[in-house]
């Protein structure tokens, strides 16, 4: 019977009560080895990693929290976030943070707390109240170096935007309540359709919920144009916060925008109201995205913010397999996610010990990278490889599988203009190593990254390529993802 396993939330409860571990740690304890709690941290990822194998699959709280492999496989996307932005972090924490390490960490795990209660959402004030935990520590983090001007003015940034995103979403969802009078996603789209067959036509009132719904989660996935907010955050914000924000954050509004629109209203549009498109809206916000990220990429001279374009560019690659809204659309996007976490966060993971080491995020500043940390160089070209799409890494397999989702719902135009884009953003992914690999300059620094960090780097490496050249296994996972949705 629905709503009796309340153990399928023993995960969520546990990192919520370790994070709570983590503040009263720091508080009360003096510590000779200030790295003590990064590991702690880490430690508390890979246990609620274990609990999740154990406890998954039913539902709970009646409907409202669903534990199927859709949730199953974000929640390890988002976990794997977690545990490589702790991991990157260990250096800035030791040296920037001083005495806020508990809070910092504490708080990366109550985000991700969040962001697994939103991907088992199949209610909407359970999707509300997961994104806003999501968020909430999110604007904290963004700002947590209080003596550097950028990371206090990227926090208050994206505390205001956030704050008028979270506004307008929640408007949106209450007028779909009203119009379906229940929360529940799926009855939702039942009872609008009933509504319209009865009817006939259309309200003002349901074009203004789902405008306002594609607007809420479009600023939390950076989707143009709501992406103001997001290069001078990705730039202010301490760089593992930047890297969780870019994979964590755009894979929680990713699944927020499967639960509403795939599962409910896409679905109702289509096979009910089919002169309304939305997928042709939504295809063109992606388009959008594609064009801006790459080309404004192509200016940019630090590597945070030219990261921050290419996530963006990267959403737009995304809803190709959302516009799709088909099987291989859905599991296409939940490979894409899951190599963008090994390659992104890898990417930010680099940023981070090389600002730490030269104090500089400047492209220019990695000129002859190569020479001094030939190892280093490598695994940065791994990276930016895999995000360009280049076979046989892993970013290659999630390109071709979201374009063909594309082409197979009849979005033919939306693929080529996206190959055009890609080819865009070979040029500045290439920049950055031709200044690591055929510059002039002989540094005098050797990159010695800490052993947290050169565990995060072989992750995303391993990553990248192990499933580049071997996708099956996780493909598996994903198509068996998307079989959650009646399609």
């Amino acid at each position: 019977m629905p709503g009796t396993k309340f153990e399928l939330l023993i995960p969520e409860i546990f990192l919520f009560i370790w994070a709570l571990f983590l503040f009263v740690y720091d508080l009360g304890t003096k510590r000779k080895n200030p790295q003590s709690l990064g590991y702690l941290a880490m430690f508390g990822i890979a246990a609620t990693a274990v609990l999740l194998a154990l406890y998954h699959g039913g539902f709970a709280f009646g409907t409202m929290f669903q534990s199927d492999q859709l949730a199953l496989f974000f929640k390890v996307i988002f976990l794997g976030a977690a545990f490589m932005a702790v991991g990157a972090s260990f250096d800035i924490a030791s040296e920037k943070i001083h005495n806020h390490r508990g809070e910092y960490y504490g708080l990366i795990l109550l985000s991700t707390v969040g962001m697994m209660f939103l991907s088992s959402a199949s209610e909407l004030l359970m999707l509300y109240i997961g994104l806003e935990l999501t968020t909430i520590p999110l604007y904290v983090l963004a700002a947590y170096f209080k003596d550097d001007r950028l990371s206090v003015e990227s926090g208050m940034k994206y505390l205001i935007v956030g704050a008028f995103s979270s506004a307008i979403l929640l408007y949106g969802l209450s007028i779909l309540y009203g119009l379906s009078g229940t929360t529940d996603i799926v009855t939702m789209k039942i009872n609008l359709s009933l509504v319209f067959l009865a009817n006939g036509k259309i309200g003002p009132a349901l074009i203004l919920a789902m405008v306002m719904v594609i607007a809420g989660i479009g600023f939390k996935l950076a989707l143009v144009p709501f992406h103001m907010w997001a290069p001078d955050v990705y730039q202010g914000a301490p760089t593992p916060i930047a890297g969780f924000l870019s994979v964590g954050s755009k894979a929680a509004g990713v699944v927020a925008f499967a639960r509403i629109f795939v599962n409910g209203l896409i679905g109702f549009a289509t096979h009910v109201m089919k002169p309304l498109d939305w997928g042709i809206i939504i295809a063109v916000l992606a388009s959008a995205a594609m064009i801006l990220g790459n080309i404004t990429a192509l200016r940019q001279k630090n590597i945070k913010r030219m990261l921050a374009y290419s996530s963006i560019a990267q959403i737009g690659y995304l809803m190709i397999g959302m516009v799709a809204a088909n099987a291989l659309g859905v599991s296409a996007v939940s490979y894409y996610l899951f190599i963008y976490l090994f390659a992104n966060m890898g990417a930010f993971t680099i940023a981070t010990i090389f600002n730490d080491k030269t104090g500089s995020d400047g492209i220019i500043s990695y000129a002859g990278l190569s020479k001094s940390s030939p190892a280093f160089a490598a695994c940065m070209t791994v990276f930016l490889l895999s995000l360009a799409g280049i076979p046989p890494l892993g970013g290659f397999v999630g390109k071709y599988l979201v374009f063909a989702s594309g082409i197979q719902a009849g979005y033919t135009w939306l693929v080529i203009l996206a190959l055009l884009t890609a080819v865009v953003s070979l040029y500045y992914y290439a920049n950055v190593i031709k200044m690591m690999y055929f510059s002039a300059e002989n540094p005098d620094y050797k990159i010695k990254p800490p052993a947290a960090a050169k565990i995060v780097l072989f992750i995303g490496v391993a990553g990248v390529i192990v499933f580049g050249i071997f996708p099956q296994p996780i493909l598996n996972l994903a198509a068996e993802a998307a079989k959650v949705f009646a399609f």
